[in-house]
Formats: C-alpha cells, structure tokens, sequence
C-alpha cells in the first residue's frame, strides 16, 4: 500500500515538474527539475542550490495575508531565511 503511494506522489511530481520544464523551455530558460521524496522541504531546496552552484533560488509565494501567513508559514520564507544562495519570490 505504501508502494503504491509513493508510486503515485512520484508521478504526481514528474508531471508537474514535467510542466514547469515544458513552460521554462517555450520561454528559452533551461531548467534543472529534481524530485527529492522523503525530505525536508527547505532543507531540500538549499542543498540541491548548493549542489549545483545556482546563483540564484526562484520560488514562487501563494501570498496568503493576515493571520493565514502567520499560522501556516511558508517555504519560501523558510528558504529565503536560510539560505545562503540568494533566493527571488514571485507571486
């Protein structure tokens, strides 16, 4: 059963990232897409920056407001605070 889930977030991730790359691409940007299962989030994304040397972290913001920004925290805030790379948000 587990299996089975896992089967399923991976491919749920291959074609969102899949997406992403087909949307990157048809704008002329090359794009690294990685699928890191198991991980923490934020941790994730800085060390798979500091692998590849990127210069530069883009993330985009779902820019909840109010008491919704405060409760749920967010990613890109946990990446922009700890990371060394600079980090770019985009709603």
């Amino acid at each position: 059963m587990l299996d089975e889930y896992a089967q399923g977030q991976k491919k749920a991730a291959d074609g969102i990232l899949s997406g992403a790359r087909q949307s990157a691409e048809r704008l002329g940007v090359t794009v690294d897409t990685l699928h890191v299962p198991d991980a923490e989030v934020a941790e994730a994304i800085i060390a798979a920056a500091k692998e590849r040397n990127c210069g530069l972290i883009v993330m985009a913001s779902h820019g909840r407001r109010g008491l919704g920004r405060l409760m749920l925290g967010s990613k890109a805030s946990e990446v922009l605070t700890h990371s060394d790379i600079p980090v770019l948000i985009v709603r």
